[in-house]
C-alpha cells in the first residue's frame, strides 16, 4: 500500500510501461465498423448543427477519420470528446454542453444508464465472435438441454447474438436471449434497440413476465422467477459481468470470452465478493466521517441520491462531506485522512470499486444505506443501481421516524467495541451552515463539535504556522523577473 502513496524517483525512471496500441482502422472499413452512414442519417433527420462524438481511450485512434467522414456527409459541426470526466461507459453530457452540442454520439462500451439532458445515439463496436466455439462451449457448460438459460452479453457483441440463438435454439427450447433497451424517447442506436418507458422490473405480456434491468430486457416463463434461470454471458471479465453477478447472486453464471475463445463457470467467486462487500458495510457502521464521492454528472437522479444519502448519514449520527474530483484514484483519496469511509455515486458498473489498495474503503450507496438505515437489513438482494433506492424505486426502504429513534448501541464486528447511533439528532435537519464552535461556559470558552476539526486537533502537524504578531513588518520590494531557470538580474549580479 505504501507504494501507492509514494515511490522512488529512480524506479519511476526505469519503470517499463506496457501500452497496447490499437492500429488505425482502414478507411474502407470505417462505415462497416462504426456505422457512419446511419450516424449521418440520424444527424440529418433531426437537423442537429453541433454534434459531440464521445470515444473511449482505445478508439481514439479512429476518431479523426470518423469525424472527417461524418462532417463530409452532413452539415453538422463536430466535436471529439476524448477524455471523459468519469467512466467512458457513461454519457458525458457535461462535456457536450460545454461546447453547446445539440446531441451526443457515444462509441464503444456503454452501461446504458439513464441520461435525460441531450439526444443520444449509441454506436457499439462490432467485435468478432467465433460462434462455433461459443456454441461448443455452451454445450459443454450446459449438458442438460432442458435447462432454463438466459444469454447476457457485452453491448459490443450484440450483433452476433441472433446468430448464436439460431445455432442453439433447436437444442435448447428454454433458451432466452436478452435484448438491449434504453430509457427515454431521445435515445437511439445503429441496431434495433427498444425503449423502456418506466422503471417496472416485471410486467405481464402474453402470459410471460418481462424483466428489465441494466439496459437488458428478457422474458421469463409464467410461474418462474429470475432465480430459476442460469446465466450465460458473452464477453470479457470486467465491470459488466461483475455487476450482473452481484445483482443476480442467486443465479449460476457461466461465461464465454471471445478473445480467448474459452468458457468457464463464474459462480464460486460471487460468495467471496459478497463477503468482501459485507466487510465494507461493517467498516461503514464504524465510521464517524463519511465522504460522498460524486462519480457521475450524467446519470439521471444523481442529485436526488446525494440528498438522500446526506439525510441518511446525518440520521445515523455521522458527519458527511461531498467531493467532486473527476476520476478517483488512490493518491487523490489519500489526501483526506479525516474521512473514515467513502461512498461512490456512479453508474452500476463503476460503483463496484475494488478499494483494497485505497487508504479508506469505498462503498456503494446501497451498502451505506444498509449501514445507516436500521430498517434495511442485509439479505441476498444486492442493489447496484442507486435509482432503485430512491422513493418510488423497487428497493426503496424509508428511514425510521425520528420519534421512534433512540440511542442504540451494538458491537462492532471488526473492533469489538461498542458503537452508538443517532448522535446528531439534536442538530437541525436543514442546518447546512452550522458552526463548528459552540459556547460551553465561561471557564472553557469553546468546545469543538466538528468531526473533521477534531481530527485536525489530534494531529501533530497542523499546517503552516501563522505566528501572528511575531513576524516583523517590512515594506514591499520588487521581486525577480524572468523564469526560474534564468532570472533577468542573475546575469549582472554574478559579475
Amino acid at each position: 500500500m505504501a507504494d501507492a502513496f509514494s515511490s522512488s524517483s529512480e524506479n519511476v525512471i526505469h519503470r517499463a510501461v506496457e501500452v497496447t496500441v490499437k492500429t488505425n482502422t482502414p478507411l474502407e472499413k470505417l462505415d462497416e465498423l462504426y456505422y457512419i452512414k446511419k450516424t449521418c442519417d440520424f444527424i440529418s433527420q433531426h437537423q442537429f448543427q453541433k454534434v459531440a462524438l464521445q470515444f473511449p481511450d482505445d478508439l481514439l485512434v479512429d476518431s479523426i477519420p470518423i469525424a472527417a467522414e461524418i462532417e463530409r456527409n452532413s452539415n453538422a459541426k463536430l466535436f471529439i470528446l476524448g477524455d471523459t470526466s468519469y467512466g467512458s461507459c457513461c454519457v458525458d453530457e457535461v462535456a457536450a454542453e460545454h461546447v453547446g452540442a445539440d446531441c451526443i454520439v457515444h462509441y464503444g462500451s456503454a452501461c446504458l444508464s439513464a441520461s435525460k439532458r441531450l439526444p443520444l445515439m449509441y454506436v457499439f463496436e462490432k467485435r468478432p465472435v467465433d460462434l462455433e466455439r461459443c456454441a461448443s462451449a455452451f454445450r459443454e457448460l450446459y449438458p442438460d438441454t432442458q435447462s432454463h438459460i438466459i444469454i447476457l452479453y457485452d453491448v459490443n457483441y450484440a450483433h452476433a447474438i441472433d446468430d448464436l440463438l439460431t445455432l442453439l435454439s433447436p437444442e435448447y427450447p428454454n433458451l432466452v436471449a436478452s435484448e438491449l433497451v434504453v430509457e427515454g424517447d431521445q435515445r437511439f442506436s445503429h441496431s434495433p434497440i427498444k425503449r423502456q418507458n418506466n422503471d417496472a422490473c416485471l410486467s405481464e405480456q402474453d402470459n410471460n413476465q418481462v424483466f428489465c434491468q441494466f439496459g437488458r430486457q428478457f422474458f421469463l416463463k409464467s410461474g418462474l422467477g429470475i432465480t430459476d434461470y442460469s446465466m450465460f454471458y458473452v464477453g470479457q471479465e470486467g465491470a459488466t459481468l461483475r455487476n450482473f453477478m452481484m445483482t443476480w447472486n442467486r443465479c449460476s453464471f457461466c461465461s464465454f470470452d471471445p478473445i480467448t475463445t474459452t468458457g468457464r463457470t463464474e459462480s464460486p467467486s460471487v460468495n467471496r465478493a459478497l463477503m468482501k462487500r459485507y466487510y465494507a458495510i461493517e467498516r461503514a457502521k464504524d465510521a464517524s466521517v463519511v465522504g460522498i464521492l460524486v462519480g457521475t454528472l450524467g446519470v439521471a437522479d444523481y442529485l436526488s441520491i446525494i440528498q438522500q444519502l446526506k439525510e441518511t448519514i446525518r440520521r445515523a449520527g455521522k458527519k458527511s462531506y461531498m467531493f467532486a474530483m473527476g476520476k478517483i484514484n488512490v493518491a487523490k483519496l489519500a489526501n483526506f485522512l479525516e474521512i473514515d469511509i467513502f461512498v461512490l455515486i456512479a453508474c452500476p458498473e463503476n460503483s463496484l470499486l475494488d478499494s483494497s489498495e485505497f487508504y479508506r474503503p469505498v462503498v456503494t450507496p446501497f451498502e451505506m444505506d444498509v449501514a445507516c438505515n436500521k430498517n434495511r437489513e442485509w439479505s441476498e438482494q444486492y442493489v447496484t443501481d442507486f435509482r432503485h433506492l430512491l422513493p418510488g424505486g423497487r428497493s426503496h426502504v424509508p428511514l425510521a421516524d425520528q420519534q421512534e429513534e433512540c440511542d442504540e448501541t451494538d458491537v462492532s464486528l471488526i473492533t469489538g467495541a461498542l458503537r452508538s447511533q443517532h448522535l446528531l439528532n439534536s442538530e437541525p435537519a436543514g442546518s447546512s451552515s452550522s458552526s463548528s464552535l459552540v459556547l460551553r461556559n465561561q471557564t472553557m470558552t469553546v468546545a469543538n463539535t466538528n468531526s473533521a476539526a477534531s481530527f485536525l486537533a489530534s494531529r501533530s502537524w497542523h499546517g503552516l504556522e501563522q505566528k501572528l504578531g511575531e513576524t516583523p513588518v517590512v515594506k514591499a520590494v520588487e521581486g525577480r523577473r524572468g523564469i526560474a531557470i534564468a532570472y533577468e538580474e542573475e546575469g549582472t549580479s554574478s559579475r
